[in-house]
């Protein structure tokens, strides 16, 4: 009886889950004009409409095609939707939002009508997984629509859909940190890494122990304020501070300023968003610091040393709220890095869940032991030392995907996610003493 309950709650669990992370994805759909809809913004992504498709199809092939062993109800998407179908300059000849929804829909009716008789024991792992696709391609879409406004700022257009996609929304007030450059002490010790909890992606598996000599790490992501000096500098006409591969990046790229850059000063104490890993290994070294490893990040996020355990979010194990971080796209923006004393980590580190993604030093690789779920090209197919770890969260991402041993991966090159980043040092190369430039 009570495993008849426990199989019931979860499957109530599921449906509510689902039911509210679609709602989400479909609010970034009001009153989209066709051409945004379909429209390619930057050679590596998609347009918006594709990825809305494509969380279709992927249910539709998991869990009716090979789970429920029904035949495809729409054989005609399945080349323009699968990850691996056509090029994605190929995929702008869309069906219109109308039809995808009607597409959305009557794949997620039947979703429904299978998990009534579907077996959790063996699948649940799987339906937790396609809640997490489709909230990671919702943030995707979220900072595609953000690439589509700047376009909109360059030919000196702004769109009737940019104040639709995020309504002004209340920030909170929070004057700027005293010692925004503080850097917390982490002590020498062991922590656990990695999750084996249900939710935990393959990548994340499977939970060890990890030992990490005294460092020291940033209380706050690098502010928009910090990088301006940077700028100022000569930052990004100086090879001095970037890496070979940075500077070779940095000649191609012909960029002066992170994507998401603001002139305005009110955004001096928001975290800085839209900077690739080598424009923030650049800064660090002109700060005289570093990029922390994915593993310094995720001991100062996670670790409690009071109690020698792990904890799911930087404030403890309770799901994400409003008042810990900024996510789930509820406010649309950044806010400030002192915005939220309530999410704070146990080390005393601000802003590691939400607000932007924070690069680290580390290529996205598999931990020891590390199986494949539910197919190879997920993860292990991206363990090719092309691409750094990026921790944390945005504002944009959903609370299905939050988590401190989450991991995100991206080349180095890519401005386009919303990510920041912080810095760390080492014990024997600490300096409290803050250059000055």
């Amino acid at each position: 009886m009570i495993l008849e309950l426990s199989k019931s709650s979860f499957k109530q669990t599921i449906f509510q889950a689902f039911t509210q992370c679609r709602a989400k994805t479909l609010t970034l759909f009001e009153g989209m004009d066709e051409v945004t809809f379909c429209h390619q913004v930057h050679p590596d992504f998609s347009p918006v409409g594709w990825h809305l498709g494509h969380i279709a199809y992927t249910e539709s092939l998991w869990l009716l095609e090979r789970s429920a062993g029904l035949p495809c109800m729409f054989p005609q998407y399945r080349r323009l939707f699968a990850a691996d179908g056509l090029p994605k300059c190929d995929r702008v000849k869309l069906p219109n939002l109308e039809e995808i929804c009607y597409y959305l829909d009557t794949v997620r009716e039947k979703v429904f009508d299978y998990l009534e008789v579907a077996d959790l024991e063996t699948e649940a792992p799987l339906w937790r997984f396609l809640l997490q696709h489709e909230s990671q391609h919702s943030e995707i879409i979220c900072f595609i629509l953000e690439m589509c406004k700047l376009k909109d700022k360059e030919i000196g257009k702004r769109g009737e859909h940019n104040s639709k996609f995020f309504p002004p929304p209340y920030l909170p007030i929070s004057p700027p940190p005293h010692h925004l450059e503080e850097m917390i002490q982490i002590p020498a010790g062991e922590f656990e890494m990695g999750n084996n909890s249900p939710e935990a992606l393959d990548n994340e598996r499977p939970a060890h122990r990890v030992y990490l000599d005294t460092y020291y790490i940033d209380r706050f992501p690098v502010t928009c304020g910090q990088y301006r000096a940077f700028i100022a500098a000569g930052g990004y006409e100086n090879p001095q501070w970037w890496s070979k591969d940075g500077w070779e990046w940095l000649q191609t790229a012909k960029i002066t300023q992170p994507l998401y850059w603001h002139e305005d000063l009110t955004w001096d104490n928001h975290p800085v968003c839209g900077v690739s890993y080598y424009e923030a290994a650049a800064y660090a070294e002109f700060v005289g610091k570093r990029l922390p490893t994915e593993a310094e990040w995720e001991k100062a996020a996670s670790w409690d040393a009071i109690i020698n355990q792990r904890r799911t979010y930087a404030w403890g194990d309770t799901p994400p709220t409003p008042e810990h971080c900024n996510h789930d796209q509820k406010i649309g923006k950044t806010t400030p890095v002192n915005a939220y004393p309530n999410g704070q980590s146990p080390y005393g580190l601000y802003d590691t869940l939400g607000n932007v993604w924070e690069w680290t030093a580390t290529w996205f690789d598999g931990y020891q032991g590390f199986q494949y779920y539910p197919y190879i090209g997920y993860s292990q197919v991206y363990f090719d030392r092309q691409h750094r770890v990026l921790k944390g969260g945005s504002w944009a991402t959903r609370p299905w995907v939050l988590r401190s041993s989450f991991r995100n991966w991206y080349h180095p090159g890519v401005q386009q996610v919303l990510a920041g980043f912080r810095c760390a040092k080492s014990e024997n190369s600490l300096n409290l003493c803050c250059p000055t430039f």
